[in-house]
């Protein structure tokens, strides 16, 4: 347990424990972390390691003195090592030499290579390399002897027209039908010993492949066993158990070497009362994703979200602040008798989530109880303002879906970005897929879908720029993670709690659309100006 070098004094301690999934970092958090990245960057030796990117957590606590201080953590291992002097220790640590994790590993190791040496092997290349050239010779051939056998049918018609004798020409082809029969068979025997040769290295590999298959997953659940995890109410279970009720039932691998949960089980372990608490990210961001050095961003969905669920149980947590937005009610911008347009808040979901939260698919349900048919006809982010368009007729809503599937809806989004854009204009194109471990958010992937933003700057004002979005794909989070990432405009939007720095909101609004009405063939503009 660290002091803080800082004085508290004054600082208002919250009553209530982070919600570590969407949260703005608590001032003590802020302080904390400071002095934990003065601590890193004095630290030489890491450098050249913590320049690749890792996240460091935090945990405001108080011990049975009620003294006020805080926990440092570190996500997976730093410098080969999981103990570290200043941080707290693993939940189980599988890097020990002896450990059965260890030697599971060096098995399956052995088996990797076992593979390699058959798939690199003289044996195996020999055998497919005789394969391919009986294949190829039985081709020409069979060819050649195909070719023979017409010439010689030729030449027994003619004969047969000639008036010779019947018997001895069907003789003669059946001469030729059997010749070329006994052939086929030799090399089809034969191709089928060289593939056996073949065969048998190729099952020797599957089956260590199935066998390294085996070991992995028995040895990761063997392993996940020993994470014997913590909360606040004193109970302990492991992993395995944790997991078995979710959707995915087995933990991804790395489960429990983040750093949230291993200041959760030290502090509980060492009788310590958790405060606040938060995660960082140091040096550079990965390949495809969205990480700046020094910001805080929410734990992770794959891996933590189960864990740190059952961990925090016994602690008065903070409501997840997206899950009680109850108040919030969209305001009606245009509407006729086919569909209705309207500015949804920032905070509101555009449909219906697995939670009992307002959206505005389950507003217009109740406004509009005689509608049939899907409502919803695009979406918009939680956290994105601005306009949408609901149908109130199947048919409605079929006619403006092809509208927008067939970019025949002119869109623009207001944005700002956290700093100075030197560009004017231009245009950004990452393919983007879902981030797994970390959902919702995206990452830039040479496997994701197209998108396509454009983009021009209106002003720059107090530190921040203010753009207009074009985006000519829909993708999700598509403006965010092209305005944030280093491949894009390197400044996230303003108040982005996934890409960037959290605020009171973020600063991104659909202001602008305009498409032609399926129905009445009426040109369809809509402005609704940011109130940012």
């Amino acid at each position: 347990m660290h002091v803080f070098h800082e004085s508290t004094a004054g600082i208002e301690i919250p009553c209530r424990f982070t919600w570590p999934f969407h949260y703005v970092p608590h001032r003590l958090c802020r302080m904390a972390a400071t002095q934990i990245m003065s601590y890193i960057a004095r630290r030489k030796e890491w450098h050249e390691e913590l320049q690749s990117g890792k996240m460091f957590g935090v945990l405001v606590v108080k011990d049975h003195r009620g003294n006020l201080g805080f926990l440092a953590a570190f996500s997976g291992n730093l410098a080969g090592k999981n103990f570290h002097d200043y941080f707290v220790p693993p939940i189980y640590d599988a890097l020990q030499p002896n450990d059965f994790f260890r030697r599971g590993e060096a098995v399956i190791s052995a088996i990797n290579r076992q593979i390699e040496q058959l798939q690199t092997s003289d044996e195996l290349k020999s055998a497919e390399q005789l394969v391919k050239q009986l294949l190829e010779e039985a081709q020409v051939a069979l060819n050649e002897m195909k070719t023979m056998m017409a010439h010689r049918k030729r030449l027994r018609d003619e004969r047969r027209a000639n008036g010779e004798d019947e018997n001895s020409l069907t003789a003669e082809s059946q001469y030729d039908k059997a010749e070329f029969h006994r052939k086929k068979i030799k090399y089809k025997n034969d191709i089928a010993e060289a593939q056996s040769a073949v065969d048998r290295i190729v099952g020797e590999i599957t089956r260590l492949k199935n066998e390294r298959k085996q070991r992995s997953s028995q040895l990761q659940m063997a392993l996940f066993s020993q994470y014997r995890l913590w909360n606040a109410n004193g109970k302990i279970t492991d992993l395995c158990d944790i997991f078995a009720s979710t959707p995915q039932q087995v933990p991804p691998a790395g489960t429990g070497e983040c750093a949230a949960p291993k200041l959760l089980q030290y502090a509980y372990q060492n009788g310590l009362q958790p405060i606040a608490m938060a995660e960082f990210w140091w040096g550079d961001s990965p390949k495809g994703e969205v990480r700046r050095h020094g910001n805080f961003y929410p734990s992770c969905m794959g891996k933590c979200y189960p864990t740190l669920l059952y961990m925090m149980q016994g602690l008065d947590v903070e409501v997840d602040p997206a899950s009680v937005r109850t108040w919030l009610v969209p305001e009606i911008l245009w509407e006729d008798e086919y569909m209705v347009i309207v500015n949804k808040p920032a905070g509101m979901l555009s449909v219906d989530g697995k939670t009992e939260v307002e959206s505005v698919e389950r507003w217009a349900k109740k406004m509009y109880p005689d509608a049939s048919g899907p409502m919803i006809v695009h979406r918009l982010d939680q956290s994105t303002s601005g306009i949408l368009v609901v149908s109130k007729d199947k048919d409605t809503h079929k006619q403006l879906q092809a509208l927008f599937a067939g970019h025949r809806v002119k869109k623009r989004y207001v944005a700002l970005l956290d700093g100075v854009l030197s560009r004017e204009k231009g245009e950004i194109t990452l393919p983007l897929k879902p981030d797994y471990e970390h959902r919702p958010q995206q990452i830039v992937a040479d496997d994701g879908k197209s998108a396509l933003t454009r983009y021009e700057v209106i002003a720059v004002e107090a530190g921040s720029t203010r753009v207009n979005f074009y985006p000519v794909t829909g993708r999700t989070h598509q403006l965010r993670v092209h305005a944030a990432h280093h491949e894009g405009l390197n400044l996230p939007i303003k108040g982005d709690e996934l890409y960037g720095t959290p605020d009171n909101r973020l600063y991104l609004h659909a202001d602008y659309i305009e498409f032609v009405h399926p129905f009445t063939g009426e040109i369809v503009v809509i402005n609704c100006p940011a109130e940012f």
